[in-house]
């Protein structure tokens, strides 16, 4: 499909050049950066709370690969 967009002189070259040093065309750039814009986001889980594998006495962690296998799920 065909559409016409209004850019600015000033960000046209901008575009132009940016499209030259990454070796595509100036459609191509801007069709690629529409394309990222409407793949859905992923969603980031949230804050990790430090620290994942708790210490009687903080500083010192000595663990086995059966404890890490225990703590941390590995398929």
């Amino acid at each position: 499909m065909r559409t016409t967009v209004d850019i600015p002189d000033p960000t046209y070259r901008e575009l132009k050049s940016k499209a030259a040093r990454q070796g595509c065309s100036v459609k191509e750039l801007i069709l690629g950066c529409v394309e990222k814009e409407l793949r859905p986001r992923t969603r980031r889980r949230g804050r990790i709370e430090l620290p994942i594998i708790k210490s009687k006495q903080p500083g010192i962690l000595r663990l086995t690969n059966e404890a890490i296998y225990e703590v941390i799920p590995f398929p």
